[in-house]
C-alpha cells in the first residue's frame, strides 16, 4: 500500500528533525532556553515516530562526544558571532520541521482518502503537536534576528 511509503517518509522526517534539534541543543548548550526547548521538542518528535508504530533508533550520546560538544558550545558563546550561528541553526530546524509538517499533511490526506480513522486520528494529534516546533523556531528567529543583525 502506498500509505506505507508515506508513513516511512514521515518517520524519516521526524527522525531527521529530532536529530537536528539535538545537534542544535548541544551546539547552543550555554543558552539554556535553546538547549532545554530543543531537548523537549526532540523527545516529542521521537514520541510521534513511536505513535506511528515504529521503534525509534536508540539514541544516547557517547560521554566523550557529549563533553566535546559542551566545550565547543562554551567556546562558541564567547565568540562575537554566536547569534548568527543560532539564526542559521534555527533556520535549519524550521526547514526540517516544515518538511515534516508537509509529510504529515500528505499522510493525513492519504488516511482520509483510505477512510482509515485510526491513522487519521494519529495524524491529527501528531501534526498538531509537530507544529509547535515550527512556531518555536519562527518565534526565536523573530526574537533573535533584529538584535543579531543590527549589532
Amino acid at each position: 500500500m502506498k500509505l506505507d511509503a508515506v508513513i516511512q517518509r514521515v518517520v524519516s522526517s521526524e527522525r531527521e528533525l529530532a536529530d537536528e534539534l539535538e545537534r542544535v541543543g548541544e551546539r547552543h548548550r550555554v543558552e539554556h532556553d535553546v538547549f532545554h526547548t530543543t531537548e523537549t521538542l526532540a523527545k516529542a518528535a521521537r514520541a510521534r515516530v513511536e505513535k506511528l508504530g515504529k521503534t525509534s533508533e536508540p539514541g544516547g550520546h557517547d560521554g566523550l562526544l557529549s563533553t566535546v560538544r559542551e566545550k565547543t558550545s562554551e567556546l562558541i558563546a564567547r565568540r562575537p558571532e554566536p547569534g548568527m550561528l543560532l539564526l542559521r541553526d534555527l533556520r535549519e530546524i524550521y526547514l526540517r520541521a516544515s518538511q515534516a509538517s508537509i509529510d504529515w499533511t500528505i499522510l493525513g490526506q492519504g488516511a482520509q482518502a483510505a477512510k482509515d480513522g485510526d491513522l487519521l486520528a494519529i495524524v491529527s494529534e501528531c501534526h498538531a503537536d509537530q507544529l509547535r516546533t515550527l512556531k518555536w523556531a519562527t518565534t526565536r528567529i523573530k526574537e533573535g534576528a533584529p538584535q543579531t543583525l543590527t549589532c
